[in-house]
């Protein structure tokens, strides 16, 4: 099984059984954000967290087996369409400059890692309207000389 399949039979699974990527990873015993990512296939699971995945969702050894593939991260690169992705990607757009300035003012030439990474998504209530807060937190990693 691809991941490809792999993801739509997961989502169908999802679906049937009304359950939230939440409620899901809270049964798994994992962070929401990573366990999206990993049914959605940019990820790959442990053997232990393949089996709690598909045990959740009553799912057989063939999605198991795809969700502990490595991942090919590879994506469109061309403008998302979808109006919820476009805002981060406008967001990256006006102020990635601005961020790669100041993380690098801050720590020195180098990047920010998405390999040592962790990322919440929260809802914080604002009689203005609700508020999304992401957090991302990376390793730094510094550039080296040679």
């Amino acid at each position: 099984m691809d991941k490809v399949t792999m993801t739509e039979t997961i989502i169908a699974s999802k679906l049937e059984k009304g359950l939230t990527w939440e409620a899901i990873a809270e049964k798994v015993g994992a962070s929401p954000v990573w366990l999206t990512s990993a049914c959605l296939g940019m990820n790959s699971a442990s053997p232990e967290q393949a089996a709690a995945i598909c045990d959740c969702l009553g799912l057989g050894s063939e999605v198991s087996t795809a969700l502990q593939k490595f991942p090919t991260k590879i994506w469109e690169q061309t403008v998302p369409t979808d109006p919820l992705v476009y805002r981060f990607y406008e967001i990256m757009g006006v102020y990635g400059d601005t961020l790669k300035e100041v993380i690098q003012e801050k720590f020195g030439d180098g990047i920010m890692s998405a390999i040592d990474f962790n990322m919440e998504v929260d809802k914080e209530e604002n009689p203005k309207g609700d508020r999304v807060v992401v957090t991302m937190s990376g390793k730094f990693l510094k550039y080296s000389a040679w």
